[in-house]
């Protein structure tokens, strides 16, 4: 489904403030795997993510997407076969139309050079998706009065909507409060469950990466260190993850947040 192979990213290469960001990385991901991406500030997690989503060009290696080389194509380009979420719950949506008005464009995504009608139809579509965030009775609001909860929770339905080969979630409830946090996370395990997307998921969560999906890899300067799934991921615990980083990298993990026992 998605194949990375020796890719490898360089930033400012040949100066004083070159980086090396990702080092011969090779991931193999299946159709219908949920991998769960973790690692301390700084260990290439979002860098990774870049590059499928080609938000930067990669220096070195292939990416390849259900069997079509996608190593140099424009992130735009690939944005109708991959649906990412940031951080940021202002990143993806538009603030100053309607709500109606994003969800239609999403709808559209991958039907260039075909006319879109916004008709009564579409509006119950929008409304019955929109209800069990209860959005569902103002379509014509715009989405910069929303809420951080509510534009995220808005986000990934668009997201969903336009049935992604790849959906990467790039640590999407870590901005919001822990009651809209625990809605977006609902949402985002029904949706996976329901469409059975396949989906990669960076979060700091050690414990919540442990139940959440079939796969875990974890992350460290630039490098994938250790890859986990099925009953082994399944019997990890996170001083399990804690020793193991320390077994293979000799130094301790960073991260405080990753240590947090309770699920984003």
């Amino acid at each position: 489904m998605l194949d990375i192979k020796h890719v490898t990213k360089v930033f400012f290469p040949g100066t004083v403030n070159e980086k090396v960001a990702l080092q011969d990385i090779n991931l193999h991901i299946n159709e219908g795997d949920v991998v769960c991406v973790i690692g301390s500030n700084g260990s290439g997690k979002s860098t990774l993510f870049n590059m499928i989503a080609g938000t930067f060009p990669v220096t070195a290696g292939t990416i390849t997407l259900d069997g079509k080389d996608i190593t140099k194509a424009p992130e735009y380009k690939r944005a109708f076969e991959i649906g990412r979420i940031f951080q940021d719950p202002t990143k993806g949506t538009s603030a100053n139309m309607s709500i109606q008005d994003n969800m239609a464009l999403s709808l559209r995504k991958g039907m260039r050079g075909l006319k879109y009608s916004l008709n009564q139809e579409k509006k119950n579509f929008f409304r019955q998706i929109l209800e069990p965030v209860g959005l569902q009775d103002r379509l014509e609001d715009n989405v910069g009065l929303l809420s951080g909860g509510q534009r995220q929770a808005l986000t990934l339905i668009m997201a969903c909507m336009s049935h992604p080969k790849l959906l990467l979630l790039d640590e999407h409830t870590a901005a919001l409060d822990p009651a809209n946090a625990r809605i977006v996370m609902e949402l985002t395990e029904k949706y996976i469950a329901q469409e059975k997307f396949t989906a990669m998921m960076i979060t700091h969560n050690m414990q919540f990466a442990i139940e959440f999906g079939n796969r875990l890899i974890m992350m460290d300067e630039g490098k994938i260190i250790l890859e986990a799934s099925g009953d082994e991921k399944r019997n990890l615990t996170v001083p399990d993850l804690i020793a193991r980083f320390r077994e293979i990298r000799n130094k301790d993990f960073a991260d405080d947040e990753g240590l947090l026992t309770e699920g984003n």
